[in-house]
């Protein structure tokens, strides 16, 4: 009788050792509506994963993954996820009224809750954007900052069940989030507003391809319309033939297209060569400095080509105008009748 006690004890201790240990996978299962392709893709650091929708929108499988964020694709639907082995998750969705559709059940439900309503409201306030919060006047911009901080620190309070790694790292991020904001309010609402239509624009003065320089004010009188390129940018080379239908049809017009290179000083010959290869029209100038030009540098250009339209006066239409190759640029032209 002890030996038959003693196994089935031991046989009793082994079955619940095995259901009590923990998974080192993540079970994701869920349903989701209205999608227009088979598959929900997984992705996270060197990792990724297609799941098959089933013809009812249905999904199921396994995953073992690398504790932490993860983001989910179905089509043009795309979110993120916290994903940490051991969790039984349930996600649903609908693609029609995506994200506001997304619902979470089962083991990590609650983490992944509080982290789509924090995205929802950095949509809303535009907290992905910061342009359009550092271009608030300051008691505007002051105000907001109130409010997000009540609001992140509120919404932080009142999530329950958060990982532990998820709500120290929740804390940390939102005072960076203020104090980055705040930071930087002066220095880029200065900078923004400096480039405001309207606003004095800031001036070039630069060697034209012989050598006669060509100021901003020479051209007062004229709209300006500044092409920043360099001979080594594949995005710029491919705005040259439109750029060079546009020299042609408002070569008449009460309009000036000026190219200004960004080249190295020491690749003046090959600035000139495609001038002359290209057959180039318009005014084309060199800066001094490259990105350290202080037209450059005023109007904050870090990547090219970039174009610019100034007015008769000298001041700014549109700091970021649209493309030789957008027909965006014509409508905009033909508004200013030139």
């Amino acid at each position: 009788m002890k030996k038959i006690l003693f196994i089935l004890l031991v046989t009793i201790t082994l079955f619940s050792c095995k259901e009590e240990a923990p998974k080192d996978y993540v079970s994701l299962q869920g349903k989701i509506s209205n999608s227009d392709v088979d598959t929900i893709t997984i992705l996270g650091r060197n990792f990724k994963k297609e799941i098959k929708i089933n013809e009812d929108g249905s999904f199921k499988d396994t995953l073992k993954v690398t504790d932490g964020f993860h983001g989910f694709r179905n089509g043009a639907s795309q979110s993120s996820l916290y994903l940490k082995n051991g969790y039984d998750l349930i996600l649903n969705f609908d693609t029609q009224s995506f994200p506001g559709s997304i619902e979470f059940k089962g083991d990590g439900s609650s983490t992944n809750e509080y982290l789509t309503k924090k995205i929802a409201f950095f949509t809303k306030e535009n907290l992905m954007n910061p342009e359009a919060l550092f271009s608030l006047s300051k008691e505007d911009f002051d105000n907001k900052m109130t409010s997000i901080e009540k609001s992140v620190t509120d919404m932080l309070a009142n999530a329950t069940d958060l990982e532990p790694e998820v709500l120290k790292m929740e804390e940390e991020s939102n005072l960076k989030l203020i104090d980055f904001y705040t930071a930087n309010y002066a220095k880029e609402n200065s900078s923004l507003t400096a480039l405001k239509k309207g606003s004095p624009s800031p001036k070039f003065n630069f060697p034209d391809t012989n050598g006669k320089n060509v100021s901003l004010d020479d051209l007062k009188g004229k709209y300006v319309y500044v092409d920043v390129w360099a001979t080594w940018c594949g995005p710029c080379k491919k705005e040259i033939p439109f750029l060079k239908k546009l020299d042609i049809e408002y070569k008449d017009k009460d309009i000036a297209i000026v190219s200004l290179s960004i080249d190295k000083p020491e690749h003046k010959d090959k600035w000139l060569k495609m001038v002359a290869d290209e057959k180039l029209q318009g005014i084309q100038i060199m800066a001094d400095k490259e990105w350290n030009s202080d037209f450059v540098r005023a109007y904050n250009i870090t990547g090219i080509p970039r174009f610019i339209l100034i007015d008769k006066e000298g001041n700014i239409v549109d700091s970021n105008a649209p493309r030789p190759s957008n027909p965006n640029l014509k409508e905009l032209f033909n508004s200013l009748n030139i």
